[in-house]
């Protein structure tokens, strides 16, 4: 057997029953002792090893070949090259790229001649990109007709790079791991538990601009045990383990009655608790009823915490006494304890009837007030009695356990598969077969069949497995069976089944697991015959904030807004009017303060008046300054995140993410952006006066903080972010060992703008050709300041936002450059934004194979005028979303 089978082989085995390294692994865990931890841990590396392998394989691209379409046979339609496409290049393309020529590394001498078809589709999918954005011929050449260039473009995709528009291949199926956000949504739907992923995970990795990326998304043996102790974690939190438990309760602190002369001066009731400070006496009490006699655990819950002030230290104490029936069971002094927690727990044997809690505080200091500290009393747990007669179903019993668990072993192992298929097909986002519900069965049995342990542990146990599944970890996709009688499909690649499409459209629209309306439906199979209506109700539904967060968190970078580092101190000195004065001053400390022990007395006199001269004109600064603080950056995420929304739920333009006369704003944004007339904390949809500089996300914060340096803006980011993220015209990578911008701004002694910086910057021929392209479009945005807010001038001096880009379109400022972008050039970006949506909806890079789809969207939106539905449909219904590359072995493979 060679390679290729026997991963096939592996593959079909490991798919057919997923659970057996699981079930060891738990049967390891059930079975371990302290004798046995040492060879324990060994056999645990073991069935990680098996793990990993299994793992390894799953990820595999299955040893399959995905055919190409180069046997496919050719449309009579194309055009001949001799005759028609040859004379076209010649006439338009060799001058710099033939006929010895090779301006760019890109020589047709070569190309025509390459032997790796792979780098020849490689560079000629680059040439089509340049052509169709109008970068190539360049603007100062002679230009082909529109019927060349159709000629040309038709002849790329279809010869050189082998694609059928009629039947285009679907690319190559690669299982793709949740990532982090998916997992914690798919936790919490399935079991209504909160998991923090972002602590218990270590970060996706991202490639093509997206963390969902099949091909990045790869399992270390650390991430595959903490695969296995967050199933343990979540199942052991939320799957009672017993049938009946002692009966628990809780005292809330705001059910505490409160007298004495700290009465006035107890704090707020939010969220249930009772605050008191430390500097008055006050006592609270709260009668508790008691039922049953017996034995019981008091829990009591405090929290020690403070408000800002100052930098200075209270050495304030307190005395906390607790009382039950006037009986003391705690007295402990508190000083200041930065936020800390406390749980204290008592035994104690009550009577049926009323008992009396007590919670008294005292000073202990008579020094003055500094702070603000005080105890938060969250509240008093009473368990109990602990009496089984009074026991009672655990909280969320009935959820797992919908049924008494039966005595005859045959039924209680029929209940164990019933429970356990369900939970299965659920987390697995299908059927599942027999088999996995009979070994899961089995693995449950193993469980409760041991001394001591309950038919509860044992189901808890199996569906630890099932998380710790790759079945669960990675989303399975199938091709639908071939059934001869619809040979209406004459498409050469397969659909993908129901199941599979249901897991697509939920991880693509809420980045979670399918519902149960989209799982009844796959399982009917009519999800794709009620598709229209699937994707209208999941855009409306509250778990599509996930899509617009997670896509524009990434696309637009909205993600990043609250954690930028910017310095308001730097930015606002850039902006403010000059002054020599107070640059003295500046000059003058620094340079003395720079002198240390080395000062002589007079100029240590002179130090200290310099300090203090530096002190004040740095208090004047603070009080002018204008702070982009965490409010005002969740606001400016709010805002980019409510602008897709609206565009997508109202089917509005998608143009109007580029160019709009409204945006979404509450009171601190709007005063931010200096945009009169909102008040109140509550986002919400404000239109835009005429003469406005907002509207679109270009001139949003979110871009422009992102964009932007930590002490100044910076046209070249926000020109690639253009390029990348609107017109789909990336750069390359910048060459190595480049003199910084800051050195530009030294030469010649003199202070520049920074137009007047990237001039000098452009005349090294190295870095021309990049920053011909993306100086224009990011100093079009240059009246934005590092934190977004609007400027005419920098450094005293005025700034010019005008310019040309490098397809010859003029503009004298952002808004003209907006408009150019939805009017001229709105064709780059659909297909721009239809390519990001494409990678983040499938998970993988888009390639030339997607042409035929890309281009069948773009048209679709450009006759609808940019309908955003329009896109999402186009994705959902594509080749590349429905379909999967047929599986296939070559024969010299074996």
């Amino acid at each position: 057997m060679n390679l290729a089978d026997l991963v096939k082989h592996l593959f079909r085995m490991f798919m057919t029953r997923p659970i057996s390294a699981h079930r060891l692994f738990v049967a390891h865990v059930q079975s371990r002792t302290p004798e046995t931890e040492g060879t324990m841990t060994k056999k645990r590396h073991g069935i990680f090893h098996l793990e990993i392998f299994l793992l390894a394989i799953f990820c595999l691209d299955l040893a399959v070949v995905v055919p190409g379409v180069a046997d496919q046979p050719r449309d009579d339609s194309v055009a001949d090259f001799e005759t028609e496409i040859k004379p076209v290049l010649s006439e338009y393309c060799f001058g710099c790229h033939g006929d010895g020529a090779e301006e760019g590394g890109v020589s047709f001498d070569d190309l025509f001649e390459m032997q790796n078809k792979d780098q020849s589709k490689s560079i000629w999918h680059r040439v089509l990109k340049q052509v169709r954005a109008d970068l190539m011929p360049p603007l100062d050449e002679a230009q082909p007709t529109a019927e060349e260039l159709e000629k040309v473009e038709s002849w790329i995709i279809r010869q050189s790079l082998d694609v059928d528009p009629n039947n285009p291949n679907p690319g190559k199926l690669t299982v793709r791991r949740l990532n982090r956000v998916e997992y914690r949504n798919t936790i919490r739907d399935l079991l209504d538990v909160e998991f923090d992923t972002s602590t218990k995970f270590p970060a996706d990795d991202t490639g093509h601009g997206f963390d969902n990326i099949s091909d990045v998304l790869s399992v270390s043996p650390l991430l595959l045990e903490k695969y296995f102790n967050a199933a343990e974690e979540i199942i052991g939190s939320v799957v009672p383990t017993q049938p009946s438990i002692a009966s628990e309760r809780n005292v809330s602190g705001v059910d505490f009655e409160v007298g004495g002369a700290g009465d006035s001066e107890t704090r707020s009731e939010r969220r249930g608790y009772r605050e008191f400070t430390y500097y008055k006496a006050v006592s609270a009490k709260v009668s508790l009823e008691i039922k049953h006699a017996g034995q019981y655990q008091l829990n009591l819950r405090l929290a020690a915490i403070e408000s800002y002030v100052d930098q200075q230290f209270d050495a304030y104490e307190c005395e906390l006494t607790f009382l039950l029936d006037g009986q003391e069971l705690l007295k402990k002094q508190f000083v200041r304890e930065g936020g800390k927690r406390f749980n204290f727990d008592f035994e104690q044997k009550l009577s049926a009837g009323s008992h009396s809690l007590e919670v008294q505080i005292k000073p202990l200091s008579d020094e003055e007030q500094v702070r603000n500290l005080r105890l938060v009393l969250e509240g008093v747990g009473v368990v109990g009695p602990f009496d089984e007669k009074h026991f009672v179903k655990p909280p969320n019993y009935t959820r797992f356990f919908p049924r008494d668990v039966p005595e005859d072993p045959q039924a209680k192992r029929e209940y164990a598969s019933e429970l356990l298929g369900k939970f299965a097909a659920k987390a697995f986002r299908r059927p599942v077969d027999a088999n996995t519900t009979s070994r899961l069965a089995e693995l449950a049995e193993s469980t409760y069949s041991a001394n001591g342990e309950t038919f509860e542990m044992g189901i808890a146990k199996a569906m630890t497995a099932v998380l710790a599944s790759p079945r669960f970890i990675f989303r399975e996709e199938f091709a639908l069976p071939e059934e001869p009688s619809k040979s209406n499909d004459e498409s050469e690649f397969s659909l993908i089944d129901e199941h599979s499409l249901a897991s697509r459209l939920s991880y693509f629209l809420w980045s979670t697991m399918p519902d149960d309306e989209l799982i009844n439906l796959a399982n009917e199979g009519e999800l794709r015959a009620n598709l229209n209506a699937q994707i209208e109700r999941m855009v409306s539904d509250d778990r599509f904030e996930s899509f617009v967060e997670n896509f524009a968190g990434q696309w637009l970078q909205a993600r990043t807004i609250e954690s930028v580092q910017i310095s308001a101190r730097s930015v606002n000195r850039r902006d403010a009017k000059p002054n020599p004065v107070a640059d003295e001053i500046r000059t003058r400390f620094f340079r003395l303060a720079r002198k240390g022990s080395e000062r002589t007395e007079q100029e240590s006199e002179e130090y200290e008046i310099a300090r203090d001269d530096f002190r004040r004109i740095r208090r004047q600064d603070d009080g002018n300054r204008i702070e982009l603080d965490w409010k005002t950056r969740r606001a400016m995420r709010q805002e980019t995140e409510m602008l897709l929304t609206y565009v997508v739920r109202e089917n509005r333009s998608l143009l109007e993410l580029v160019d709009s006369d409204y945006t979404f704003l509450n009171e601190r944004l709007a005063e931010f952006y200096q945009i009169d007339g909102v008040e109140g904390r509550e986002m919400r949809y404000v239109e835009l006066d005429d003469d406005s500089v907002r509207g679109g996300v270009l001139t949003q914060g979110t871009v422009l903080v992102v964009t932007s340096n930590p002490d100044r803006t910076s046209p070249v980011k926000r020109g690639l972010f253009v390029l990348e993220n609107l017109l789909g015209t990336p750069t390359s990578a910048p060459p190595p060992n480049l003199p910084s911008l800051e050195d530009q701004e030294s030469k010649n002694g003199k202070t520049l703008t920074l137009r007047e910086t990237l001039e000098l910057h452009r005349e090294d021929p190295t870095c021309s050709s990049c920053h011909n392209r993306m100086d224009p479009l990011g100093l079009a945005l240059e009246n934005f300041n590092a934190m977004g807010r609007f400027r005419t001038e920098e450094l005293g001096l005025p700034i010019d936002a005008k310019g040309m880009l490098i397809t010859g379109e003029s503009f004298e400022s952002v808004d003209e450059l907006k408009r150019i972008l939805v009017t001229t050039r709105k064709t780059d970006f659909y297909r721009c934004l239809t390519e990001k949506m494409l990678t983040y909806a499938l998970g993988r890079a888009v390639e030339y194979e997607d042409i035929p789809v890309v281009d069948r969207i773009v048209t679709k939106l450009e006759s609808s005028q940019g309908k955003s539905k329009d896109l999402i449909a186009g994705i959902i219904q594509s080749d590349a979303f429905q379909r999967t590359g047929k599986v296939e072995v070559k024969k010299e493979r074996e």
